[in-house]
């Protein structure tokens, strides 16, 4: 059976410095940066209410990550307008935090991604040798062993581990360690401009945790990288953060529950494939396997490919929308001491971004 942690992740391990850019502090911002919030904040609420199963059945199917791989594209892509339109900079003590912090994110962030590339490649190789088997049963000439064999070795395919998959619970601590490094600086007095951002990243951050949190425990089997990020106080008076809870104790009791069963996998869609292979194993030994069998398995694996496909391009799209914000955040400090000190302090702030990369 496998190790269930019930324990929920907190992000901070005193008293929550973000309470400072809370919704109280809003009164402060003049009206186009809390334009900016509210329309950020709306949208971030939107998309994380959209993530809410309507069914349990879509908990977690195939479709339900690629809408949550979309929905974090576009998140991404929103914090990048959100630096342009804050028209950095913002000060010096919060700039120079970014760079290394959101440096040290957009890294392990990045690993995330191509984890989960890796083990969607994995996963739609064992496609491929279900599609082989296929073939051969097609044939009709080929012994019971040797049909039997090819399931075999989708099975042993299938239930192998996938080393970067292992490895994401420790990288999602990393993120929550940077999100703790990150709000230490919130303690500190910052512009208007730096609340925004800095709240802006924190909503963010807390979605894209949960996501690659719920994907790596879908992936692994193992409760191990999944979050229940309590919801402080201040946590309650932002906008998403009703939405956000409900997401996570919509999802988190199934996912749990699904593992406690010990069931062949958490991802719907696999387990129907799964399904079908041990009913084509069982005909397969009884010497009769019925058509409408084959097809329907034909079917589910050709649709389970095609889904593993949007996943892996939302995941592709997501690493290079990352690359882009963190891009973005690095001109726009870089333009500020090109024109206020030349290009000898640009130079050395470059080199020592690219020593975090």
């Amino acid at each position: 059976m496998r190790l269930i942690q019930d324990a929920p992740h907190r992000f901070f391990h005193c008293r929550n410095p973000f309470k400072i850019l809370f919704a109280k502090n809003k009164k402060h911002l003049s009206p186009k940066l809390l334009s900016l919030l509210n329309n950020f904040e709306t949208n971030l609420t939107v998309s994380i209410r959209e993530l809410i199963p309507k069914d349990e059945n879509d908990i977690i199917s195939v479709s339900w990550m690629n809408q949550a791989m979309e929905s974090l594209c576009k998140s991404h892509k929103s914090i990048k307008t959100l630096v342009k339109n804050l028209e950095l900079p913002i000060s010096e003590d919060l700039e120079e935090n970014l760079i290394y912090n959101y440096s040290d994110v957009s890294l392990k962030l990045l690993e995330l991604c191509n984890a989960f590339t890796s083990e969607l490649d994995r996963l739609n190789h064992g496609n491929l040798l279900l599609k082989f088997a296929f073939g051969k049963l097609e044939t009709n000439n080929c012994a019971e062993e040797f049909q039997l064999s090819h399931l075999d070795s989708w099975n042993q395919h299938m239930v192998s581990k996938n080393p970067r998959i292992e490895n994401c619970s420790a990288v999602l601590s990393g993120l929550v360690e940077s999100m703790d490094h990150l709000s230490k600086k919130a303690k500190k007095k910052h512009s208007a401009k730096g609340k925004v951002l800095l709240r802006a990243l924190y909503g963010v951050k807390v979605k894209t945790l949960y996501i690659f949190g719920v994907f790596a425990a879908a992936f692994s089997g193992s409760s191990k990288s999944l979050f229940y990020i309590t919801v402080t106080k201040e946590m309650e008076e932002l906008p998403w953060g009703q939405a956000f809870m409900e997401l996570q104790n919509k999802i988190n009791p199934v996912i749990k529950n699904t593992l406690l069963s010990e069931r062949f996998t958490v991802i719907k869609d696999l387990e129907v494939v799964e399904s079908g292979v041990k009913k084509l194993y069982t005909s397969i030994q009884e010497g009769l396997v019925p058509t409408w069998l084959v097809e329907s398995l034909k079917k589910s694996v050709l649709e389970l490919s095609e889904r593993f496909d949007l996943v892996s391009k939302g995941t592709l799209s997501l690493s290079k929308i990352v690359i882009s914000a963190r891009d973005a955040l690095f001109e726009s400090l870089w333009t500020k001491y090109a024109e206020e000190l030349g290009v000898i302090k640009p130079m050395i702030i470059i080199k020592s971004v690219k020593t975090c990369l």
